[in-house]
């Protein structure tokens, strides 16, 4: 019992003694980590210091305080970081600035740009469009508007930038045609590319828009002037058989009707043959003052008498149409006889198109005299409420033999064209957004002209 107690003595002496070594051996062990992980803090911040000192002007104050060396190290750590950040800030203004300038440049370049810019997005909407595109479509706010709305769904501008946002298709130097809300055709030049990220897919589509209808005009014109020239030479010596053999019908015609004879029906062949000679006499006449070269003088002429004498005549012939003039009408060189002809002819062109509107006819000639550092015209536009110019004629409106009346020529309007053009002007039409049509016609206005003077009569 005895020995037993002694054994149980020894081991517990013995497991003491053990646990204390483990516990001598792990504090020394956690001892040294500890002085490790000082020894590469102070090395750390050591360094720091060092680093600070050899950037800094001043070197910071030293001192033997533990705690004041690492509060000083961290407070250049923060001042260097400050001073990266604020050259950060530095760096971004700048570029901010410059993206800004080089936004604004591009948006000046855009607007002042003298050729119609629209960019259309790859959903169909008009993501920008600059003045010069709203004024060759005469569409305002275009920006955020589905192009096939804006543009119209059957146009050929729509069909085009369909294409290439589908395909991709790339339109160089296209001509078309462009029918503006208010009425006027125009005709285009346009380029179309699509927009593309790379070789990615479509994006969307940028559309280059520049107004032809005047320079479509003036070649229409220049090709007129060269095929009245040949048709008057060509027609003339034909025209004149014409009038001849048409003269030696007409007169047996005569003597068979002065016979007296009972035959009736004699008679009424004779007469039907008069009145068809006389027909083509007419359109042969006609014909003549088209082809013909025209003889034009080159006096001062007043315009305001000649407007005001046109509206009388034509008024007095058709008095259930009112018709009226108003504004400037001033002085241009030509002759006073076809330019009173001209006029003649499109106020009652205008006052017969308008005789079946529902609220009674109506016709309007609006002078205007504009004045320009180059040049100065004078605009005549004589507006109708009547049914308007179909699509089908408003090409061929001024084409020779071209007629919608039942009993017309076709020569009013081709020789109204000749005549303005022989005077160095040009003569339009268009369709009126509140209905019927306007022809304007424009003419150079005399160099030594006093200002005109505003004429608001009224007639009917």
């Amino acid at each position: 019992m005895l020995n037993m107690r002694i054994m149980l003595a020894a081991l517990q002496t013995e497991s003491t003694q053990h646990v204390w070594t483990v516990a001598v051996l792990s504090g020394l062990g956690l001892f040294a980590v500890v002085g490790i992980i000082l020894y590469f803090v102070a090395r750390f911040f050591q360094d720091t210091r060092d680093e600070h000192s050899r950037k800094s002007v001043a070197a910071p104050p030293r001192t033997e305080n533990p705690n004041a060396f690492i509060a000083a190290s961290m407070h250049g750590v923060i001042q260097t970081l400050r001073d990266q950040e604020k050259e950060l800030a530095r760096l971004h203004r700048i570029e901010k600035e410059r993206a800004e300038q080089t936004e604004r440049l591009s948006e000046e370049v855009t607007r002042n740009m003298p050729a119609g810019l629209l960019v259309v997005n790859a959903n169909g909407i008009i993501s920008s469009a600059n003045p010069a595109a709203e004024h060759v479509l005469g569409i305002k706010a275009l920006g955020f508007r589905r192009y096939s709305e804006a543009l119209g769904e059957d146009s050929e501008l729509t069909t085009q930038v369909a294409e290439c946002l589908k395909t991709g298709k790339i339109f160089r130097r296209e001509e078309v045609k462009h029918n503006a809300p208010g009425g006027e055709l125009r005709r285009l030049g346009v380029t179309i590319s699509p927009i593309r990220r790379g070789e990615g897919k479509i994006n969307g589509a940028i559309c280059l828009l520049t107004d032809l209808t005047e320079l479509a005009q003036l070649q229409q014109q220049v090709q007129l002037k060269e095929n009245l020239a040949a048709l008057g030479e060509l027609s003339a010596g034909i025209a004149h058989e014409f009038k001849n053999a048409l003269a030696t019908i007409s007169g047996y015609a005569q003597l068979i009707r002065a016979e007296q004879s009972d035959a009736a029906e004699a008679q009424e062949y004779a007469q039907n043959i008069l009145e068809q000679t006389r027909n083509i006499t007419h359109v042969v006449t006609e014909f003549l003052k088209y082809a013909r070269p025209l003889d034009i003088s080159t006096e001062t002429v007043a315009l305001q008498p000649i407007v005001e004498r046109v509206v009388s005549e034509v008024a007095e012939s058709m008095p259930q149409v009112r018709i009226r003039c108003e504004g400037p009408f001033g002085n241009v060189a030509g002759d006073e006889g076809f330019l009173r002809q001209a006029l003649l002819n499109l106020v009652r062109n205008a006052a017969e198109a308008s005789l079946d509107a529902a609220h009674g006819g109506r016709v309007l000639l609006r002078g205007e005299a504009v004045r320009g550092n180059d040049t100065s015209f004078q605009r005549i536009t004589i507006f109708d409420n009547g049914a308007g110019i179909s699509p089908d004629a408003r090409d061929k409106l001024f084409h020779p033999f071209f007629t919608t009346k039942a009993k017309g020529t076709g020569l009013g309007l081709a020789v109204v064209q000749k005549i303005v053009i022989q005077h160095g002007g040009q003569v339009r039409a268009r369709n009126r957004a509140e209905g019927g049509a306007a022809f304007i016609v424009t003419l150079p206005l005399s160099s030594g002209a006093a200002e005109a003077v505003e004429s608001k009569q009224a007639v009917g």
